[in-house]
């Protein structure tokens, strides 16, 4: 069995996602594995090398992990024509020029989302990508997490009868930074920094919409910034300018409804940090990160208002989970792989750059629509 090897770039790797799920558990997990399997049986070897501004972290970064190439030069790095891959997982406000830069040098690209922080930018490096005939894609990671894997397979064996709704929670407290130190990086709720809510998070909800429960054809979205002051890195006082909760109503295709609310302001009382109630005529499900549970139309309780009485039926007791009858692998890792058997052999591959701008698409529609106060229209789009 011979092995090939695919020299890659991966840029933005200091960072908690690029670093933890990209690098760590996707990169250096395949090669722990020995590579990824191509269709004859052969195996490709990514050789990585990790790519920043501040040579001291790329250098303890590399010592920490095993890495032998890093570097503190980009072009240099570009320059190289035994790398072939260009990733990034840097700053949203960069990537655009970026991913350029990375397609001008002829490298296949794949980035983080959301590829930009405009339609505009974003269509930019779509149309470049194509004119270079280069491989590209962006992350949708949470289409392969096993709880929307499960929804999926509900979907595809019929079980929801005719789709209803879906109703989708996301979120948890994120600590102002005073008495607790903040879990996220405070640049989040700075809009002049690239952040806030709804261009963080639509970004996802465009994709697992489109993909498991209809094209998204409208939508109406109210944001806030719940949260007006917070602290930064240094204990520093500042004022949060970007959305930090959004509250967003989709019409689908097939006339599907879809409500999910997305908000750093939040305690959770679910199951996990984003759950999913999906509803038909012949059954509902409700699926987190990893577990999923449903519930026939067969096995379905016939409750009656009465706000006189305690209530007698115990709800979360009539729904039966489904079964982990396939082993998952992580989300990020599996479309790594996917990605490089694109690149390598020229598999078929559903999740380029394009659909990286409908994120952002979305994005801008639901912008318009907390600014007009209104359903926005989302336009048909293809690259």
């Amino acid at each position: 069995m011979t092995t090939k090897r695919l020299g890659l770039i991966m840029h933005g790797v200091t960072g908690r996602m690029g670093m933890n799920q990209h690098l760590i558990r996707s990169i250096l997990a395949i090669r722990a594995q020995g590579g990824v399997t191509l269709s004859d049986g052969s195996r490709v070897m990514p050789d990585p090398i990790i790519v920043g501004r501040n040579a001291e972290k790329m250098q303890e970064l590399a010592r920490r992990h095993g890495i032998e190439r890093w570097s503190d030069n980009l072009d240099a790095a570009l320059d190289n024509p035994d790398d072939v891959i260009f990733f990034d997982a840097g700053t949203t406000q960069m990537r655009p020029t970026l991913l350029e830069k990375a397609i001008r040098a002829g490298k296949h690209v794949y980035c983080e989302k959301p590829i930009a922080t405009n339609l505009d930018e974003a269509m930019r490096v779509v149309r470049l990508a194509a004119e270079a005939g280069v491989k590209n894609g962006t992350v949708q990671d949470k289409l392969f997490l096993p709880g929307l894997e499960k929804l999926r397979m509900l979907r595809d064996s019929g079980f929801f009868g005719r789709m209803l709704s879906v109703r989708g929670e996301f979120g948890y407290w994120v600590f102002e930074g005073d008495w607790q130190p903040a879990q996220r990086p405070s640049w989040n709720y700075r809009e002049e920094d690239g952040g806030g809510i709804i261009l963080d998070m639509i970004c996802h909800w465009r994709y697992v919409l489109d993909n498991l429960f209809g094209q998204v054809k409208s939508i109406s979205c109210l944001g806030a910034t719940h949260i007006p002051e917070r602290r930064d890195e240094q204990g520093k006082p500042y004022k949060a300018t970007a959305d930090d909760a959004a509250y967003a109503m989709f019409e689908l295709e097939g006339g599907v409804i879809a409500t999910i609310n997305s908000s750093w302001c939040t305690r959770v009382y679910r199951d996990d940090l984003v759950t999913f109630q999906v509803d038909g005529t012949h059954g509902s499900a409700v699926a987190g990160l990893t577990d999923c549970v449903i519930q026939p139309r067969q096995g379905t309780p016939r409750p009656v208002w009465n706000p006189d009485q305690k209530q007698t039926i115990d709800f979360y007791d009539t729904w039966q989970p489904v079964p982990d009858n396939a082993v998952f692998d992580n989300g990020f890792k599996v479309q790594w792989e996917s990605f490089i058997r694109h690149v390598v052999e020229d598999t078929p591959y559903n999740h380029g750059l394009i659909e990286g701008a409908k994120g952002v698409q979305l994005v801008e529609c639901a912008m318009q629509s907390w600014r007009e106060r209104r359903w926005v229209d989302v336009a048909p789009l293809a690259g």
